[in-house]
């Protein structure tokens, strides 16, 4: 009977053997190798083979294969190299290390009809092969890596790996400045400057220049410049309140019938019309607005709104949103304020108008106080050089002179603080002032719908009546019957639109309220802000003045700090007197002596 063991361990020695045979030649340290397996291949083959009666006894023994060039086996003669656990034999003696990096590369598979890439002809392709690259790989290359090393079995080829899309740097580190509101959002830039009075003596009034710098894309320019008196900013006030009812408007400063050509008066009044239109067109509401266009663009303003006026005979009324729903405005009956928010603020705006108007009545005497300082400073100065002019030691009548100069500064100073304070905080406490009135005049406007809706609400009730007394007559009024149930649907159309325009005011005031809070808690801070710097500033030169006057006065030792050098008549005699004494007194002896 045949052995099964037969043709695993002999036959597999036997191969080696003949293979070490062949390659004794080319590879002199296979030698000893060589020996021992030709004569465990002879002692296989000359022993008798045991019964299956019989157990065999199995001895494991170390078996090393090398790959040669001229192996006929090709790459199927290649096996994984010796494990570690294996130890020689006591016969042989220990192999010298060999070198297998450079032997491996031809253990692989035939090469390809690709080229192979020249980084891995110095590197092992064990090693390449364990390696993934890293990033997207080039479509001009093709390296082994790419088809060996994730790919071994005979299916298709998985497609390669696909990195995730980074973020660009350039776009990543740009944060956006503004908010995609404020970006869409046109901006606008107004100055109101130029005061000059034209006209004669019964038509005389101030024109200003109204310059304007602008994104939005509804005027012709980006930049233009028109001409306005204060009737024509009034005009902009009454019709933009007419057009938009809830909105709180800025308001511009009252009339003044005295003093209206003062230039401090011209000044403040200036000042407060540029700041009118600056919160008119930053209000998201009436920078859209066609009559602000008209205002600020329009070459021929007079014309325009004349030719408006004829189109629209009624400006004032029939462009409100309650006459053009043909609601009924106004109610003989006192309005009672049914929600507690809006009561709430009412008293609030009533206690913050009289608040501001205490706190104007005192900045004007504040400011009466100043200018009366600097009245009396001047009197001072006068006086001062009237008693240096009649000294006669030069080391008086020079300080003297000196102080009389110094209190001409300190009224300049008084005088532009006062005027500082009225352009810096007194012009918001009157702007405020004019705002709640604005705002007073929403509260009118909201109480007007609420009259038209209960008014409708009303006449709703007067037609459904009327159908319900036809009803009950029969049908021998079809006609009349058909007519009032179509006053009835009329009625009831107009009482949802009065609740609806009723409604919609009242969140739109909301809104302009909490807007009106932010924009004054904004205008006070920096108000407050200005005023305490200008004060500080002037302070600062009143203290640098009066320091220089005292350094002059110490230096005794030098008697040219306060000298003047007299004055001498020269060989014209046309040349006007002096204003000391010695020269009044020298003019009188001419005088005499003529």
């Amino acid at each position: 009977m045949e052995d099964p063991w037969a043709d695993s361990a002999g036959a597999s020695q036997a191969a080696a053997g003949s293979s070490a045979s062949q390659g004794e030649e080319t590879t002199p340290g296979s030698a000893p190798q060589a020996t021992t397996a030709s004569s465990a291949s002879a002692s296989a083959s000359s022993s008798s083979r045991p019964s299956r009666l019989t157990p065999r006894r199995l001895v494991a023994q170390p078996t090393r294969l090398q790959a040669v060039e001229d192996d006929p086996l090709g790459p199927l003669g290649a096996a994984a190299p010796a494990s570690d656990n294996g130890a020689a034999t006591p016969l042989t003696p220990p192999m010298p290390p060999t070198k297998e990096p450079h032997q491996q590369p031809q253990q692989q598979l035939p090469s390809r009809t690709t080229l192979q890439p020249p980084q891995a002809a110095g590197a092992g392709a064990g090693a390449a092969a364990g390696k993934r690259r890293q990033g997207p790989p080039d479509p001009h290359r093709i390296d082994d890596d790419d088809y060996d090393g994730g790919h071994r079995g005979g299916g298709p080829r998985p497609p390669p790996p696909v990195q995730p899309a980074l973020p660009s740097a350039l776009h990543s580190n740009v944060q956006p400045s503004i908010s995609l509101e404020q970006a869409a959002k046109p901006s606008f830039h107004i100055t109101v400057g130029d005061p000059h009075k034209v006209g004669d003596l019964t038509s005389s009034h101030i024109v200003y220049s109204v310059r304007t710098k602008t994104t939005s894309k509804a005027y012709k320019q980006p930049e233009f410049e028109v001409k306005r008196r204060y009737r024509d900013f009034l005009w902009l006030y009454n019709t933009l309140h007419a057009n938009n009812p809830g909105v709180v408007v800025p308001p511009p400063p009252e009339k003044q019938a005295v003093g209206r050509f003062e230039s401090n008066f011209v000044e403040s009044r200036r000042a407060a019309l540029e700041k009118m239109l600056n919160k008119t067109a930053s209000h998201p509401m009436l920078q859209n607005d066609a009559d602000l266009k008209l205002f600020l663009e329009s070459e021929t303003f007079n014309i325009d709104v004349k030719h408006k006026e004829r189109k629209e005979p009624n400006l004032g009324e029939s462009k409100s949103m309650l006459s053009s729903f043909g609601l009924s405005v106004g109610s003989s009956n006192k309005f009672v304020e049914q929600d507690d928010w809006f009561h709430d603020r009412r008293v609030y705006l009533d206690a913050l108008e009289n608040q501001l108007k205490a706190l104007l009545k005192a900045m004007e005497s504040m400011v009466a106080q100043r200018k009366a300082m600097a009245e009396a400073a001047g009197d001072f100065s006068a006086s001062l050089h009237a008693l240096s002019t009649v000294e006669l030691s030069p080391t008086l009548s020079g300080p003297l002179d000196a102080l009389s100069d110094l209190q001409m500064t300190i009224r300049d100073i008084y005088d532009r603080q006062a005027q500082q304070d009225v352009l810096t905080f007194g012009i918001i406490i009157e702007e405020y002032i004019r705002l709640i009135g604005s705002v007073k005049q929403s509260f009118t406007q909201r109480q007007k719908a609420f009259y038209s809706w209960h008014s409708a609400e009303s006449e709703l009730q007067k037609r459904k009546t009327q159908q319900d007394k036809l009803l009950r007559q029969g049908k021998s009024q079809q006609d009349r019957l058909n007519q009032v149930g179509a006053e009835v649907a009329d009625a009831e159309r107009k009482v949802h639109q009065a609740r609806l325009l009723f409604e919609d005011m009242g969140r739109l005031m909301r809104n302009e309220l909490d807007r009106f809070e932010r924009e004054k808690v904004e205008d006070f801070k920096s108000g407050v802000e200005t005023f305490l710097e200008s004060a500080v500033e002037a302070q600062k030169e009143l203290i640098e003045k009066w320091e220089t006057f005292l350094m002059q006065l110490d230096a005794e030792d030098d008697e040219t700090v306060f000298y003047r050098p007299p004055v001498i008549e020269g060989s014209n005699s046309n040349k006007p007197a002096g204003n000391t004494a010695v020269d009044r007194a020298r003019a009188r002896i001419h005088e005499d002596s003529d």
